[in-house]
Parts: structure tokens; sequence; C-alpha cells
């Protein structure tokens, strides 16, 4: 998982969970680079960044905890135990709360200030990906296991209604277009998005996309969507009638399934794993200028590197950023 912190006039950060090194990377986007390796975590998955006390929460699958790191030397800060599978994490920072998914079906409740758990809200399985409804009191969580769409209430505590997909199965990311009032659900069998109507959870339409979703991301600017896929592509699509249709397909690497898009940068960025003797890297888009249909990728950040991950970018004609922010 990526995450991104900014504070105006000093930082602009991405955290990126590395799981396989049991690390968290911190990469400087004003200056392209990895500026710091946290060591010493345990399967990190999910990352939360709490602007109003300057703190990354990481949540870790190997133990089941959460780890605070504060301040712009990322400081330790604490650590609130769950037990067990902590995974996505999401930030409500109006009313002060993380909520975590964890063990095998529940979304822990932390209080910011002081840092702790506050409650749990039990599920039918292990969640996947959810939302926070911004202008209401429901959760949107994805429930692969239970087959199902579960709506939690975030003051009762409760979930309070479950959405069927019919033959839809394993849906793991999840985005909101709250303009539209949908939520958008990828399933990976089959492959496709599920655009369900958020008021009642009525599935809409469906499309088809790439294999192996792990990221969607909602470019409410543009009405349209990139779906992040393991099988080494991003499909971008735009709203069509209560639906949506492919814009394009960009090639990006097998296993490049995760990542972030930045609308106060406007920027799309993925993880890309270490392959054959390449280190891992992450590789940063922007919208081209001339075709607002399409993405190019701009540049990559990699780990310890950057130097061969350039010299391939410039070798398939995509253009780098030696020395400028992204």
């Amino acid at each position: 998982m990526i995450d991104w912190c900014y504070r105006p006039r000093a930082r602009q950060r991405l955290f990126v969970a590395e799981l396989g090194n049991d690390s968290l990377g911190v990469v400087d986007l004003r200056q392209a680079r990895t500026v710091r390796t946290i060591d010493g975590l345990r399967a990190p998955q999910g990352i939360g960044y709490v602007p109003s006390t300057d703190t990354v929460y990481i949540a870790n699958a190997g133990d089941g905890s959460v780890r605070l790191f504060q301040g712009a030397n990322l400081v330790p800060a604490g650590e609130i135990a769950l037990g067990d599978d902590a995974d996505d994490v999401r930030v409500d920072q109006t009313a002060h709360r993380l909520f975590v998914g964890y063990k095998k079906g529940a979304l822990a409740v932390l209080d910011i200030m002081p840092p702790h758990m506050r409650a749990d809200i039990a599920l039918g399985a292990h969640p996947e990906g959810f939302e926070l409804e911004p202008s209401g009191t429901r959760i949107i969580v994805n429930v692969p296991d239970a087959r199902e769409v579960a709506v939690l209430d975030r003051t009762s505590h409760r979930q309070i209604a479950r959405w069927s997909a019919g033959a839809l199965r394993a849906n793991f990311p999840m985005a909101l277009d709250e303009a539209q009032g949908t939520v958008l659900v990828i399933f990976r069998r089959p492959a496709r998005l599920g655009v369900f109507r958020a008021n009642d959870g009525k599935l809409l339409a469906s499309t088809a996309t790439c294999r192996d979703a792990d990221d969607l991301f909602n470019d409410a600017t543009r009405h349209r969507v990139d779906v992040i896929c393991g099988e080494g592509v991003i499909d971008v699509l735009s709203t069509h009638g209560a639906g949506y249709r492919e814009l394009g397909r960009l090639i990006t690497a097998p296993g490049a399934r995760t990542g972030l898009f930045v609308p106060q940068l406007d920027r799309l960025f993925i993880a890309v794993r270490a392959t054959h003797g390449h280190p891992a890297a992450v590789w940063a888009y922007r919208t081209d200028p001339v075709n607002a249909s399409h993405r190019q990728a701009i540049g990559c950040i990699c780990r310890p590197r950057r130097r061969l991950w350039e010299s391939l970018i410039q070798a398939a004609g995509v253009p780098s950023w030696p020395g400028s922010p992204l």
C-alpha cells in the first residue's frame, strides 16, 4: 500500500509499505528519491497519515499491530495491539479516528488523541478494500469471503446492510464517486468493475477490466477511474451512462498492482516489485496534456539504484525528470 503526506512549505512524501522486506519506504517527492527506510516491521499492509498530529500509522499483518511514527523524523510514538492480520487503514479526520481491517472479520475503531482502540465492528469475514462515506456515517466494506459488500454505521458500530453482486466474486479494491452517488467495486472473478447505487446497493452496471486488480482510484475531475492490475497494466475507464467504458490501457510491470492517486498533485503512483535483479520502484504518471484520456509515465523513484530504472524508462521512450520534482 502507498500513502502520502503534505506539509505546506515543508514536506511532500510518499510512504510505501514494503511487505516483503518488513519495512516502510519514505519517498521525498521534491527530491524524487527514497530518503528513509523504517525496518523492523512485521508484514506491513496498511498506512494512514494523520495531519493534525503529523503521525503515520502502519498496520502490520504479521503481528496484528498498528505502529505509530511521528513528526518530520518519524520518531516511534507507540503501538496499538490488535492481535491478528491488521490490513487496510482509513482515516476519519473530522472524528479524529482510524479504522483498520483486521483478524477474520472486523474493523477496529481507533481514537487518535490519545491513540487507543475504542471499539470494533464485526463482519462476516476478513475485510478487504473499504471506504468512509465523506458526507455521512457509513463505511462501505468489501468482504469477499462472505460474498458481499457490507455497509456499516460508524456511530453505532454495527453492520446495517449487505449488498450482493450475484455471480461476481472476489471483490477487493473499492472507490466512491460521491458526485454520481455510486460505489465502485472491482471483482476478480470474473474481472469486472461493478457500479452500485450508494443509497440502496443496487448493481447498476458492470464493465470488463484487467486481471488481478488491487487498487482503484476515482479521478472525479475527469469523470474516470484508474484500475491498477497485477497482470501488468492500468486500465483507464470513463463514465458511460450508468456504467463505464474503456478509454485506454497502460503497460506497467507484472505484479505491480498497488498504487495511489493524489488529486492535489494530479499524479498516479504505482509500486513496482523488484524482478530479475532490478530494484523495486515507484513509477509516477500524469495525464497526457495533449490527450486527456491517457496518462503518461514521467519517471520513477527506485531503491536503491535509481539510474538503472531511468535508463530503462528512457530506452522505452518515456521521459524522466532528473533533478526536478514530479
